[in-house]
Parts: structure tokens; C-alpha cells; sequence
């Protein structure tokens, strides 16, 4: 289609969209992507129908940062210290004054929302005082309406947000931090004694039916919309720890709570793609579902390997790593009409490019300094063009020690390791490291019996288009492409 036709298309009737973006989903939790131990029908139709992206990442390989990055189309190395998740008591990490995926849309006329885990803060104080309005937030950042787990359903508050309110609050029974929560306690829900009180609101919180109340808030406000455009950016609990899928998942496939959790997440995307069938949108909506880092080897996660399921596929490490199961994320484009069906691009994308994509899409141009990291996309998501539009990524995982970037075929990560978590004790939460990928029999030519080798090299580059399992270290070969990938690192540092 010509870039004339498709714009009077545009302009014709504008395209809803929604954005389904996943929690800690692997880049081999789906079938479409190589999963055995699972079956995810309602997403591999996606894919079958759509474009998939094998070379899609996150620009963090944790979940605040990357949401950042999501959100404002900005590096978070651009906010200085967002590198690792903010928790119950951080202000809003966005400045209101930065344009967003919502407020560039809303520009363009669509309604907007947020529904499901936010995690990117309230306020403008902290500690955050959950007892008043929760603003700034969402509403303050583009979305209409904002429904959802405030932070995430591992860690307090548990309880959910509509707008700038907890829902179900009432004076007399306030929050009161330091006291113990009364909510359900399940395996890898932690913090439960940092903020209590409230009860009621804790009451209509029920971890295993969040993904069920998150879909029917998502959809009810789909139905809802009847003249504009809408924009539904809906961030699923899934398929975050605790493991909590709802009774009728339980068991139905061969990976323990883990593949459970991704079977309900299957039917949530399902049960989306139904309604908009429903309400005759569905020709005229451009659905994207991603996810917001790589699969993380949580305890969950480590029986759901020993099962036989590689979370990330045959990529090394984990969420948190600078290494590509850290970040290299499922990522699926459908829009009847408008992209061929079955089709699979090899492009270098980034969430960091849906700004850009958006603001082309409804034919907008980005002020000065907006987005300033995010690139129009749109052509590889249409499949205008197969030719590269970006170049190079900045990736940033825990540890600001190991920022990385991939230029090209080539990725450099400054430090040695994963740069995420490193506990040695398999069975523990934060298992990772050299530990971790000794354990789960993955190859790389640093690592020996869950250590670092006392001779390996102080940082790490790899040839991703011939070694994509990232098997061998050849910093020690390449001293010109090291010093080339460690200038253009510290560039982007210096831009900060």
C-alpha cells in the first residue's frame, strides 16, 4: 500500500489501537514462539494473522524502567537513577510535561485508558499517602481513565486504583503503614507487613481473580466507546509472581502455575479479540501485544524449567540481564487489511518506538526534545519496508554497571556477567547470574561450574547474526569493535 492511500485511509477512519503489554512474558512462553510445554491458541492466531518480530526488545530488562521507556519514548538512562522497580512508597517517576503514547493520541481525538499494573508511581511525595488523591497519575499523563494494581501484585498495596482512588476506601478505615495487610498470603507475595489497615479495599482484591476483573475492566471500557477512536493500553498482572491463575487454569498445562498463568493470559488476549469482533471494530483496530522484559527465573519459574520449559527460549539469562533473555521480547503486530497475515520480520525494534509510531499514525509531529529516543516504526509494522529503521539500541538492565549496546549485529555489554540478579542458591527468588546459567545448562565461553573464569575478559561482545545464544565472548578479538561500542556507550551516557 502507498504511504499516500494509506494515509487517506487515516484520515478516512482513524485505527483504534490497544496495546496489550504483558508482565515478565519470555521470549519462549508462546507457542508462536516456540513453546511446547503451553499452548497459547488466542495469541498464535495473532500471529498467524499479523507480523511477529523475533528481534524485538525492551530497553530495560526491568519492569519500571522499561515502562518508562514504553510510555514517554525516552532511554531510562534519561531519568538518571530508573534502573531498578519503584515500589509503594515512590512518587510519579514521569513528568507531566513529557508527551506520552496517551497524551499524543488523545491529540489526535482517540479516547484513552489504562487498565491493569501501572507501576510507574503517584504523586509528586513520598512516602506516597494512599489515604488522599493519588495525582499526578495516569489521568495526568494522557489517559481518560486509568482501572488497575497501582504497583504490582507481588508487592503492596494490594488493592486497586480507578483514577486518583483506591477503590473501596472509606475514612474510617484508613491505610497505616508499618501495620500487617489483610489480604491472602501465596507463595512469592511479599511485603505484606508494609502498609495495612484499609480493609475493605483490601477485601475486593482477590489474587486469583485480578487477571479476570483486569479483562472485564478492559473490555467494559472498550464497549463503552461509541464515536471516538480508542486508545487501550492494557498492562496485564500476568504473568508477574505470585503465580495466582484462576481455578479453571489450574493444571491445564504441563510447566506447574507457570504455563497456568500464561494459559489465562492467552484467554484474556482471547477474550479482547472477541469483543472487538463483537463490536465490529476489529478490521479497524491495530492490536499489539508485547511484553515488558524477558521470562524471570523466579521459584515458579525454575520448576516451570525443570518441567521442561525454557522461559526464554534458547536465549541466555533472564529478566533483569543485560544478556538477551533479559530483554529480547515477544512482540506481535495485527490489523486486518493492513498487515499480511503469517508474516515474521527479523527488524530491530524497541518499545521505545511506539511514541514515534503513534504520533506518525495519526500524522503528528513530535515537539522538539519529545520521544527523543523513539522511532517511527510504523513501515515495519505494515510491512512497507523490510530494510532496517533502526540502527542501534540502548539496553539497560539492573546493574547501571552493565548498560549495553547493540549496534548492528553487535551487542556490547561493560561489565562482566548478566547485571541482574545473583543469588548462587537455586530454589531462591533472586537465583541468577553465572549460577543460574550453569543450572539451566545454557553456554557461555565466560562461565565455568556457576562461576566467572579468573581469565575472562572485564566486558563482553557478541556477534548476535552468529551467535545469537550469545555462546562466546569475543571481546578479546575484536579490540577495534570494542572501543567503537564503548564510545557510542558512553555518548548516550553523556546525553543523560
Amino acid at each position: 500500500m502507498s504511504q499516500s492511500s494509506f494515509a487517506f485511509q487515516i484520515k478516512q477512519k482513524p485505527p483504534n489501537i490497544v496495546l496489550i503489554n504483558a508482565d515478565d512474558l519470555g521470549y519462549g512462553d508462546l507457542g508462536c514462539y516456540g513453546a511446547t510445554k503451553l499452548q497459547t491458541p488466542n495469541i498464535d492466531k495473532l500471529a498467524k494473522e499479523g507480523r511477529m518480530f523475533t528481534d524485538a526488545h525492551s530497553a530495560s530488562a526491568v519492569c519500571t524502567p522499561s515502562r518508562y521507556a514504553l510510555i514517554t519514548g525516552e532511554y531510562p538512562i534519561r531519568h538518571g537513577n530508573l534502573n531498578k522497580p519503584i515500589f509503594l512508597k515512590d512518587k510519579l517517576v514521569i513528568d507531566t510535561q513529557k508527551e506520552t503514547i496517551a497524551s499524543v493520541l488523545k491529540k489526535a481525538g482517540y479516547a484513552t485508558a489504562c487498565v491493569g499494573k501501572w507501576h510507574l508511581g503517584f504523586g509528586t511525595k513520598e512516602p506516597v499517602d494512599w489515604n488522599k488523591p493519588l495525582n499526578p497519575g495516569p489521568n495526568e499523563l494522557g489517559f481518560d481513565y486509568y482501572y488497575g494494581v497501582p504497583v504490582v501484585n507481588s508487592h503492596p498495596p494490594f488493592v486497586y486504583v480507578e483514577n486518583h482512588n483506591v477503590v473501596g476506601l472509606t475514612e474510617d478505615d484508613p491505610f497505616v503503614y508499618g501495620k500487617k495487610a489483610n489480604t491472602k498470603e501465596v507463595f512469592e507475595k511479599m511485603n505484606l507487613d508494609d502498609i495495612g489497615g484499609a480493609d475493605n479495599a483490601h477485601a475486593l482484591y482477590v489474587d486469583d481473580q485480578v487477571g479476570t476483573h483486569l479483562k472485564d475492566k478492559a473490555i467494559g471500557w472498550m464497549k463503552e466507546q461509541k464515536d471516538n477512536p480508542f486508545f487501550l493500553y492494557f498492562a496485564t498482572t500476568n504473568i508477574h509472581h505470585p503465580f495466582t491463575p484462576a481455578p479453571q487454569f489450574i493444571g491445564t498445562s504441563e510447566s506447574g502455575l507457570y504455563g497456568d498463568f500464561v494459559h489465562e493470559l492467552d484467554w484474556i488476549v482471547g477474550e479482547v479479540m472477541q469483543t472487538l469482533e463483537e463490536m465490529g471494530e476489529a478490521d479497524n483496530t491495530l492490536v499489539i501485544f508485547t511484553s515488558d522484559n524477558g521470562g524471570m527465573f523466579n521459584a515458579t519459574g525454575q520448576k516451570a524449567w525443570k518441567d521442561g520449559h525454557k522461559l526464554n527460549g534458547d536465549l541466555l539469562g533472564f529478566k533483569f540481564d543485560a544478556w538477551e533473555g533479559g530483554h529480547r521480547i515477544p512482540f506481535i503486530a495485527h490489523w486486518p487489511n493492513k498487515i499480511d497475515g503469517g508474516e515474521v520480520s527479523n527488524q530491530l525494534i524497541c518499545n521505545v518506538d511506539m511514541l514515534a509510531t503513534f504520533a506518525a499514525l495519526t500524522e503528528q509531529e513530535l515537539e522538539q526534545g519529545q520521544g527523543q529516543d523513539s522511532k517511527n516504526i510504523l513501515k515495519a509494522i505494515t510491512g512497507e519496508t523490510n530494510k532496517q529503521i533502526r540502527d542501534e539500541v540502548l539496553l539497560a538492565p539492573k546493574r547501571k554497571s552493565h548498560l549495553a549496546i547493540r549496534k548492528g549485529n553487535w551487542l556490547y555489554i561493560g561489565a562482566q556477567g548478566g547485571g541482574g540478579f545473583g543469588s548462587k542458591k537455586q530454589g531462591t527468588h533472586s537465583f541468577g547470574g553465572p549460577a543460574a546459567i550453569t543450572f539451566a545448562g545454557e553456554v557461555n565461553s565466560d562461565i565455568k561450574d556457576g562461576k566467572i573464569k579468573a581469565n575472562a575478559p572485564l566486558a563482553q561482545l557478541y556477534n548476535l547474526k552468529t551467535d545469537l545464544y550469545q555462546t562466546k565472548n569475543l571481546y578479546s578479538l575484536y579490540p577495534e569493535k570494542v572501543l567503537e561500542m564503548k564510545a557510542l556507550l558512553k555518548l548516550y551516557q553523556s546525553k543523560k
